[in-house]
């Protein structure tokens, strides 16, 4: 959304306002005023025409402009009603140069993730890519991704999901005795281009099964929807980004938050890795995504795999 035109919308919130004194407060013709309202419309927001002038009545449920009104944090959103993958396309407008764009979908139709695994992603899902510019070299980017599953975490549960982290990158619904951990209901990808000492851009792609229902889902997964019931998926976006942004720029916050909110840390556990499965006690992750599993053999530090939770440690 342009500025003009968020600088209108926010007078028809602040509303009723009349169409001449809003030219004349933001130095732009009747005729400019009259088309960023009609715009506002097609957009879907519901304004309404007084004798005392332009107010806004309703907001749209869904859509770029509905996301970016009311949001407190630096993002301009693109929505589209189905893309083949808004990672694809954070990418493309991170080489493009973009930065601080969030790319919103209402369906996914070739969504993927972690090891290019298949991601079913039906209408009703949040399906979002941040294109991002970070002053960090390559080293700190996992941080971006502790810091994206600390948020949508955060967001599922002000909508009401008792939702936790499992190393390294998914949000669940914690199950007692089941050895995944849980149910999965949402996930974080994260994509990057740089060189040795510094990033070009980096694309952190989440999947949320928000008002979805599971049976649409593959696998053992949840919805929030299932969990909590009717989800307001602008609000859902709104905390992500806001609570996102709040998060990125502060390392030690994103760690102590990561670790507040982790099912995985004080889980017996089995990480399979390209060198063979590890199986202990997970006691802590490093500042670089990293899991420390306390096995038979000392301590070792996982950088990637797939963890399944085994049983309690104190069983």
């Amino acid at each position: 959304m342009n500025e003009t035109r968020r600088a209108v919308l926010d007078a028809l919130a602040a509303g009723p306002v009349a169409g001449p004194a809003l030219a004349d407060d933001l130095g732009i013709s009747r005729t400019a005023v009259w088309k960023h309202v009609e715009a506002l419309r097609d957009a879907g927001f519901d304004v309404d025409s007084t004798s005392a002038g332009y107010a806004l009545a309703g907001v749209p449920e869904y859509g770029a402009e509905a996301v970016e009104f009311g949001l407190d944090a630096p993002f301009d959103v693109e929505y589209h009603d189905a893309v083949p993958s808004t990672n694809d396309r954070a990418r493309e407008l991170a080489a493009d140069g973009a930065s601080d764009a969030a790319v919103v979908a209402d369906r996914q139709t070739g969504g993927r993730g972690r090891r290019g695994r298949e991601w079913s992603s039906p209408s009703g899902g949040v399906w979002l890519s941040l294109a991002l510019r970070p002053d960090v070299p390559p080293a700190r980017v996992p941080l971006v991704t502790l810091a994206a599953a600390v948020a949508v975490t955060d967001a599922a549960r002000e909508a009401g999901v008792d939702a936790a982290i499992k190393w390294p990158n998914d949000c669940i619904v914690p199950r007692e005795g089941v050895d995944r951990g849980g149910d999965k209901l949402a996930g974080v990808l994260t994509e990057m281009e740089g060189e040795a000492s510094r990033v070009s851009w980096v694309v952190v792609g989440v999947g949320v099964n928000a008002d979805v229902d599971p049976d649409e889902l593959a696998g053992d997964a949840t919805s929030v929807r299932a969990e909590a019931g009717a989800v307001d998926r602008r609000a859902f976006v709104q905390r992500f980004l806001e609570r996102f942004d709040g998060l990125r720029d502060d390392p030690e916050a994103v760690l102590a938050a990561w670790r507040d909110r982790a099912a995985t840390l004080g889980e017996r556990v089995r990480v399979e890795t390209a060198d063979g499965d590890v199986v202990g006690d997970a006691v802590d992750v490093t500042e670089h995504g990293a899991l420390v599993v306390e096995t038979a053999d000392g301590r070792q530090v996982v950088h990637a795999g797939d963890c399944q939770h085994l049983r309690p440690v104190d069983d």
